[in-house]
């Protein structure tokens, strides 16, 4: 299994790294599996009863913006602290080895391949970023750089005023991320990294591909759905999907039970 990812790396000429949720988790970002995990990584929502999918939601900029802004400017300032895990440099040192061509499909929202150095053109974001914001109204379709300072009280998960604000009404901004129940997330900039990535792979649909999914589950399946996709209608890929919980893919493609830095560093031991 290990050797046989190895060797698939070893020829490849084109990367896709599709990312899930447990791509983070080894850079020391919560696990938000279940609302036990979720009230793990956040003990105040636990008292008040309230789950992951309750806090992601877009109404709250609108009716509570302190609520809204208490989680997603703790998370802003939670994935600005972090440091991105030895995984994400294994995978580009096989990609400038390779001289390889490469683009990552993640939906996560927190930027970690950015900030592992893998070039913003070549990420596509489906679910979009928290390091972007947008009106929550929306007022137009105008989508800015978050350099916000975002001010949390922990005890209560509420953001501290002054809040952050749309430069061009003044309304509450908010995350430029798809939530739950989103009607007024505004997708441009995804829609154009969506076109670049489908642009890539038809320029390297003839190459040896390998497509490395981590800690994408099944929940949610966006990620999962993509590696299959391509691993079952270009030829030449072959997917490795390493996944502690969900690893199963049927062969000639090839299952990792295992989390994603621990898989890489197995993989790049034989390398």
């Amino acid at each position: 299994m290990i050797s046989h990812a190895a060797s698939i790396i070893r020829e490849a000429e084109v990367f896709v790294v599709t990312a899930g949720a447990g791509m983070g988790v080894d850079s020391g970002l919560p696990d938000f599996r279940g609302d036990q995990g979720f009230w793990n990584a956040y003990p105040a929502y636990s008292r008040l009863g309230v789950s992951f999918i309750d806090c992601a939601n877009p109404q709250h900029f609108a009716d509570d913006p302190a609520f809204g802004w208490g989680f997603y400017g703790h998370r802003t300032n939670l994935y600005r602290e972090t440091i991105s895990h030895e995984g994400f440099h294994i995978i580009k040192k096989w990609i400038e080895r390779n001289s390889a061509e490469y683009f990552v499909v993640t939906s996560n929202v927190d930027g970690q391949f950015q900030k592992a150095g893998y070039a913003d053109d070549r990420v596509y974001e489906v679910h979009g970023s928290i390091h972007w914001l947008q009106c929550q109204t929306p007022c137009g379709s105008a989508i800015w750089n978050n350099d916000e300072v975002i001010r949390i009280d922990e005890a209560s998960m509420r953001a501290r005023p002054p809040l952050p604000r749309c430069r061009d009404c003044g309304e509450v901004s908010r995350p430029n991320i798809l939530m739950f129940g989103d009607r007024s997330w505004l997708p441009d900039r995804a829609n154009t990294q969506e076109y670049l990535f489908d642009l890539f792979l038809k320029n390297n649909a003839g190459r040896p591909i390998a497509v490395i999914e981590m800690g994408a589950g099944s929940a949610i399946p966006t990620i999962r759905a993509t590696s299959e996709r391509i691993g079952w209608n270009l030829e030449h890929a072959t997917v490795i999907r390493i996944n502690p919980r969900e690893p199963e893919i049927k062969a000639p493609h090839i299952s990792m039970p295992c989390g994603a830095l621990e898989g890489l560093r197995m993989i790049d031991v034989l390398l």
